[in-house]
């Protein structure tokens, strides 16, 4: 049986712990912008500590103003000096997975993806190489698109195996204006991980699986047969045991 990730913030980790242990989670650790520059090299050795019952690992780095395919150079720049330092986090911690946001917005890029494209293969080239170095694999994760051509176009020119996506289903709910079996015959083949949490297409409220009506029979369905981390993003204790409930029904 496939055993699913937890999203869980870094400063949430000690609320949740004494559960995360009793239940032997997987985990995937989400490092937020406000304090990630208070994170020291002593601070991620001591969190790969607490997790002492030796968890299968992912992790979520910040996104918050950040932008990987900026025409600004200077925010290019921090950009990248923020990715860069949560792969120094992965060199401590070895997730099989670091997700990134894909921070493309077609109203702020006019719909130029190759301003946008331009701007990320600056980025990801030099990254996707720390990370390959390192044994970690880049996820770009969907947020803002309506449908994937600017993902599918990003992957092909990285041309890496060690670079793929991650599927969120709350943010295609949100925001595809694509069938969901359409929008995954484009980019099925460079999925690996999804993001699983639901809503009602108003508000990306992290729901757990079946709480909304996000489709997740067709979606696993077309998925079937692939080697996918498989992510829960509800946002409480309860959403993520009716996630990991769900979540067998759909795989059995």
């Amino acid at each position: 049986m496939i055993k699913p990730y937890i999203n869980v913030p870094l400063d949430k980790l000690g609320k949740y712990l004494s559960f995360i242990r009793k239940e032997e989670l997987n985990l995937e650790i989400y490092f937020g912008s406000i304090k990630f520059d208070s994170l020291k090299k002593k601070d991620i050795i001591k969190l790969k500590n607490r997790l002492d019952y030796n968890p299968q690992l992912t992790l979520h780095a910040p996104f918050m103003d950040l932008s990987p395919g900026a025409v600004d150079p200077r925010v290019r720049e921090l950009t990248i000096q923020r990715f860069s330092h949560v792969l120094d986090f992965a060199e401590i911690l070895q997730p099989k997975v670091v997700v990134f946001h894909s921070g493309y917005e077609k109203w702020k890029y006019d719909g130029r993806v190759d301003i946008w494209l331009k701007g990320c293969l600056k980025t990801w080239i030099p990254l996707n190489k720390k990370a390959s170095d390192l044994g970690v694999k880049i996820a770009i994760e969907n947020i803002f698109e309506d449908e994937p051509s600017n993902l599918k176009l990003l992957i092909e020119e990285i041309n890496s195996k060690n670079f793929g996506l991650c599927f969120d289903t709350g943010h295609f709910h949100l925001f595809s204006k694509m069938l969901l079996s359409d929008w995954l015959d484009i980019i099925k083949l460079y999925i690996i991980e999804l993001h699983l949490h639901d809503n009602l297409r108003i508000k990306d409220l992290h729901l757990a699986i079946g709480e909304g009506s996000f489709d997740f029979r067709t979606l696993f369905r077309k998925l079937q047969g692939k080697n996918l981390i498989y992510t829960i993003e509800a946002h409480s204790k309860e959403g993520v045991i009716k996630s990991m409930e769900r979540l067998r029904g759909y795989l059995k």
